[in-house]
């Protein structure tokens, strides 16, 4: 009887136990027993409540096998395991999932690789399986946080090193799959999880042999037959899936992982890794989330702004690749932010290097100074770098904005509204930052076309612009003018007028040119004596290089093409007559090779304007000209003036005159209709006005002292003002010539006055007509300004003023608005 109870318990189990039980054969090495399984999967088919036990009991006996180290039956049960998984889609699978992800976890947490890939690749599998119904219970914390430890696997044999790491990054992998596109694991992209995901990515990735091939759009790695093996091709892959799939709000959290590496791992200097992993991000996000990747690497870089300048230049550098993918797409509203955080940088930069110097002038180690100095240059060059790419990658109306908002920056003496402090960076300083962020201009407006000369140049550009080009500093006013011919040649005239030469043929120069606008006629009816002055003031200047005057000549000649109709054209020859007349004349006791240069500029540009306007005989008088200049002073032409070694007399002879262009022969030439030859006769003289002052002068004392002199000089008496006015008082008036004279003799009076004479005597002068101001401005305030009055009908004395009486609050005479 004992035998017969035994005998009948046996069947008693579950039958699922017994079809479990069967497919695990009597020895590993035969494997899974394929009639069995199928008996097996027919019956959890059939009865899909039954799953979640089927699940449970191989969760058991798998995690017996793990312990006993019976890893034939391990694989066998996870074979089984995926099969499974497979092949049920029923509403039934939730708690079979949460069995089998035990047991992968159970697997994972082994230390022997083989089991740990084994598990990896039942996760991989799973999560390709698309489920009907979203998990609003089951979390992955333990699987990301297992994976990325495989991905930094230490073993000590490279090939199951590679192996593990390859396991780690596919589980990742099939976690981002898993999770991205389910609204309820939203949480993977919170810190925690993306603080090891994409470290483990990224730690793969430097082991690429190939930076190169890495984050360029044309050749993603993609995991084949030998990239499978491969992990940094596979951490790429990886990378780059996560970011595609990176919504609007989760981009922060995603780049902030990465900017952390970088410093953990001093991949900024060198920055070749940093590069190639910010074009992998700009290449795979979408182009609307652009901004938020240039918002974070300008943030970085604040937060570095006390580290070493190579570390910052790594980063300035990554910034412009950055901004070179995104330039041409949606930047959002960071484009000024962008500009505003480099020239912060750019300033900071100035002032370390600035320090470099002061500190290695005090007596420090010179060696190391200088290597700091020259580490500071590449920072600020890798700025002008970004600034100019950038800029010059934006849309015409976005890089106009961009043009005013650097001009801004632009540190001009004189102007109390410039944002940059002078006073502490000092002249070298200032100097230093006009030079680079002029450079940063011509970037920026370099292949800049706009139709209207007013849009591109308008005056809160235009004034200091100009106000730089009066600097006694030849670089700068190179820029300036290079920054003009970019915004006026709008048809690429500069190349074939390259260099300051007699141009025998304008015609084979093919110039292109269009018909004059009304815009731009009315914009030099505006700002035309403006250009002029500047054009003539420059040409003054002592420390002029042979590459000024061939500018100045580029400047006269793009003003003709793009710009010029008769009016302009009478303009420019009046302009050209005044050079040549300063000159001869030498009021301001210029170097001869100045003299000679200014000669050679009248002549080059003279025989471009006679060709263009296609006037013969005007062509025939400029030759006439330039033929004599060649016979008997070849020291005026361009040619001769601006060689090396080029003899030069010790004055000019005046008398000379068929070595001049004469005034009076170009208005004949110019008697046709159209132009206004008599216009020629009045001499060009610019108006001198308090921007020169200001922007050439060092000392504040002495511009200030200088205007008070020139302003109370020119006032008039109450004689004057009280003077009869008839035909000879204005024929008189008309006549200047007299009165220029002694405008220049008194300005020359009143400057060698502030140069000679003893520093008290100026400064009893200055404080003697501060005391008259301040007594005339009293005067004005106690006739003007009246105390408001009071109801309180009191007569008060105060400072020795007696005040009005005060009224009756009802006889008081309100504005209408205060009334109600």
């Amino acid at each position: 009887m004992p035998a017969g109870v035994c005998g009948c318990c046996g069947p008693l189990r579950p039958r699922y136990k017994r079809l479990v039980d069967n497919i695990f054969p009597e020895d590993p090495k035969d494997g899974l027993s394929k009639s069995d399984m199928e008996k097996l999967t027919f019956y959890a088919v059939s009865a899909p409540e039954k799953l979640d036990r089927i699940g449970a009991y191989l969760a058991e006996r798998l995690s017996r096998d793990v312990v006993r180290h019976r890893y034939g039956y391990v694989v066998i049960a996870m074979e089984a395991l995926d099969q499974l998984l497979m092949a049920c889609h029923s509403q039934s699978i939730k708690p079979f999932v949460e069995s089998f992800l035990h047991m992968v976890a159970k697997l994972l947490e082994s230390r022997e690789p083989d089991l740990q890939v084994l598990g990896t690749n039942s996760f991989v599998k799973f999560a390709n399986i698309e489920e009907d119904t979203p998990s609003y219970h089951r979390r992955y914390d333990f699987f990301v946080s297992q994976f990325s430890a495989m991905c930094h696997s230490t073993h000590e044999d490279p090939e199951t090193r590679t192996r593990i790491r390859v396991a780690g990054i596919k589980g990742l992998q099939g976690v981002v799959r898993k999770t991205v596109n389910d609204e309820l694991q939203a949480i993977i992209w919170e810190p925690q999880h993306m603080d090891k995901l994409i470290p483990s990515m990224l730690f793969n990735m430097q082991d690429s042999d190939d930076l190169d091939r890495v984050g360029h759009p044309s050749t993603p790695s993609v995991a084949g037959q030998d990239g499978e093996e491969n992990p940094a091709a596979l951490a790429e892959s990886c990378f780059r899936e996560l970011l595609g799939r990176a919504a609007y709000g989760n981009m922060n959290n995603a780049v902030r992982p990465v900017l952390v590496h970088l410093d953990n791992h001093h991949l900024w200097d060198p920055n070749e890794f940093a590069v190639s992993c910010f074009r992998i991000i700009m290449y795979s996000i979408q182009a609307q989330h652009s901004h938020h990747v240039i918002q974070q690497v300008l943030n970085h870089l604040d937060t570095h702004n006390r580290s070493t300048p190579r570390l910052r230049a790594g980063i300035v550098q990554v910034l412009l690749e950055t901004v070179a993918i995104a330039a041409k797409g949606s930047v959002g509203p960071t484009v000024l932010e962008v500009f505003n955080t480099l020239l912060k940088h750019l300033r900071m930069s100035v002032d370390f290097e600035l320090g470099q110097v002061s500190r290695r002038n005090s007596g420090t180690s010179v060696s190391s100074g200088r290597g700091k100095e020259s580490e500071e240059r590449i920072v600020q060059n890798a700025i002008i770098q970004t600034i100019g790419f950038f800029g010059g990658n934006l849309p015409d109306y976005q890089r106009a904005e961009v043009m005013m908002f650097i001009m801004g920056k632009v540190p001009v003496y004189g102007t109390p509204c410039h944002t940059l402090d002078t006073v502490k960076i000092g002249h070298q300083g200032t100097k230093r930052i006009q030079t680079m962020l002029l450079s940063s201009l011509i970037m920026v407006t370099s292949g800049f076309k706009s139709k209207s000369m007013a849009a591109a140049l308008p005056a809160p550009f235009l004034d200091p612009l100009f106000s730089i080009s009066l600097m006694e500093d030849s670089e700068l006013r190179q820029l300036v003018l290079e920054i003009l011919h970019n915004i006026i040649d709008r048809h690429d005239n500069r190349a074939k007028l390259r260099g300051i030469r007699i141009i025998p043929n304008v015609a084979a120069l093919k110039i292109k040119r269009e018909k004059i606008s009304k815009q731009d006629v009315a914009f030099m009816k505006k700002h035309g004596q403006q250009l002029y002055r500047h054009i003539y003031l420059g040409c003054k200047e002592e420390d002029n290089v042979h590459k000024n005057f061939e500018l100045l000549f580029t400047t006269l000649a793009v003003l003709t093409i793009e710009l010029a109709n008769e009016d302009v054209v009478v303009d420019l020859i009046r302009l050209a007559i005044a050079l040549q007349d300063m000159a001869l004349s030498n009021e301001e006791n210029m170097p001869i090779f100045i003299r000679c240069g200014i000669m050679a500029l009248v002549a080059a540009y003279l025989n471009f304007l006679s060709q263009m306007i296609a006037n013969p005989p005007f062509c025939q008088h400029v030759s006439k000209v330039i033929e004599l200049r060649n016979m008997d002073a070849p020291y005026l032409l361009p040619e001769h003036v601006f060689r090396d070694k080029c003899p030069l007399p010790e004055s000019l002879d005046r008398e000379d005159k068929q070595l001049y262009f004469q005034t009076s022969d170009m208005a004949e030439c110019l008697a046709a209709p159209g132009y206004n030859a008599e216009r020629l006769s009045i001499p060009y003289v610019p108006q001198v006005t308090d921007e020169d002052r200001l922007t050439r002068r060092k000392s504040f004392v002495d511009t200030i002292s200088l205007q008070v002199d020139i302003m109370s000089n020119s006032l008039p008496d109450k004689s004057q003002l009280a003077e009869e006015i008839t035909f000879e008082t204005l024929k008189k008036a008309i006549d200047t010539t007299g009165l220029e004279e002694q405008e220049r003799e008194k300005r020359r009076q009143v400057m060698e006055k502030f140069q000679k004479a003893p520093f008290e005597e100026i400064a009893a002068h200055c404080e003697s007509k501060a005391t008259m101001l301040h007594d005339r401005l009293a005067q004005i305030f106690e006739l003007t300004i009246r105390p408001p009055p009071s109801p309180s009908g009191v007569v008060s004395i105060s400072a020795g003023h007696t005040q009005h009486p005060s009224v009756p609050v009802y006889e008081m005479k309100f504005p209408d608005l205060c009334v109600y």
